[in-house]
């Protein structure tokens, strides 16, 4: 249609402008208007002017319409790839991808999109799968343990006691626990996490920390040590500041052997950061896992039981408190039994800011860990 009124208007166009112009251009020459020669020359030019014309637009609108169907269906041709693999995708195969196209770059940020796209969903779905199964295990343990128990007092092979409370107690402590990740680690890819910072000392949340972890570390021989750290203040929870060291102590007690060593330490990255580090000299992380060890139910090392090995929530909620805190939580290794080096990003508290907190003091590093300069 475009195609056509466009032909339409150049024809009307020459046919009320040419005759006219070709009119005076004779009276310019000197031929009369009322001439037989004049009119032989304007009937030739009239006739002249309609063939050429007619054949230009007839060759115009066919070589347009044969570039317009040309595009056309490369067009189509890209977009029903696209259209094709979001189907298939939507059906569930993530596999698909959309073969690249020369149509410019719009089509080829398009058809990047796309397959950016199907790559996150079958990362996603791979997740989702494991996480399922790791819920699953983690789930089934503690129940198991309850209906042996309960099987066993009903069967009268042990009466109910002090033992037996203990042990279901501690099954649904765990099932309890669990049911407190996942909730957290909802609410933390949601953004949901609250927080109620206020003025702390760096040296209070590192010592309440490693006070907590004393006693696993001590059962598990492995030395918890506390090395240098800046006397300032950041504006933080307390208790989610206290609860990011925590996973980040447990996770680094679990890949630590017996006779190893975890360092918790902090220094000042720049004038308005503060960085906590805790460093162990463990298993490491393979640099192919290092990507990703902040994924949900996310394990480096598969062949571990979930028990030994952690169900893979503890980092992701960790990475988030830190995250809702306006700061980061990032990860380095030296690669397989090279230990690993996590480090909390937190703003720096202005100096003067911390002496109106409530209850300041200007308690130092004490308690029963060890201290080392690392």
């Amino acid at each position: 249609m475009v195609i056509a009124a466009g032909a339409g208007i150049a024809a009307l166009v020459a046919w009320a402008v040419a005759p006219q112009l070709f009119h005076t251009h004779l009276e310019h020459a000197g031929l009369s208007s009322t001439s037989s020669q004049a009119h032989h020359v304007e009937e030739a030019f009239t006739s002249s002017l309609l063939v050429s014309v007619s054949v230009a637009l007839l060759s115009s609108v066919v070589l347009a319409l044969v570039v317009s169907w040309l595009i056309t269906r490369l067009v189509e041709r890209s977009i029903g790839a696209v259209v094709t693999s979001t189907a298939n995708i939507a059906a569930g195969n993530h596999a698909v991808r959309v073969p690249p196209s020369r149509l410019g770059r719009e089509f080829s940020d398009l058809t990047r999109s796309v397959n950016q796209l199907a790559i996150q969903l079958d990362s996603i779905e791979e997740v989702r799968q494991q996480m399922l199964s790791d819920l699953a295990h983690e789930l089934r343990t503690p129940i198991t343990t309850i209906v042996a128990q309960v099987e066993a007092a009903e069967d009268g092979i042990r009466a109910p006691g002090d033992q037996m409370y203990g042990v279901i107690r501690g099954a649904t402590d765990r099932l309890r626990r669990l049911a407190d990740d996942i909730d957290a680690v909802s609410r933390a890819g949601e953004k949901q996490l609250r927080t109620t910072p206020e003025p702390t000392a760096v040296n209070e949340i590192i010592v309440a920390a490693t006070r907590e972890a004393q006693t696993r570390f001590d059962n598990a021989g492995v030395t918890l040590a506390v090395g240098s750290t800046v006397d300032d203040y950041i504006d933080a929870d307390r208790a989610r500041i206290g609860q990011t060291l925590a996973n980040l102590l447990s996770n680094a007690l679990r890949h630590t052997p017996t006779g190893g060593t975890v360092a918790v330490g902090s220094h000042r990255r720049d004038n308005s950061h503060i960085n906590i580090t805790v460093e162990d000299n463990g298993d490491g992380i393979p640099a192919d896992h290092l990507p990703h060890i902040f994924d949900r139910f996310y394990r480096t090392d598969t062949s571990r039981s979930r028990d030994a090995g952690g169900s893979g929530i503890g980092l992701t909620i960790a990475r988030a408190l830190a995250e809702a805190h306006g700061g980061t939580l990032t990860a380095t290794s030296r690669g397989t039994g090279g230990g690993a080096t996590f480090t909390i990003t937190l703003p720096k508290q202005p100096p003067e800011s911390h002496l109106y907190a409530p209850g300041h003091s200007s308690r130092t590093l004490s308690g029963n860990v060890s201290h080392r300069t690392v």
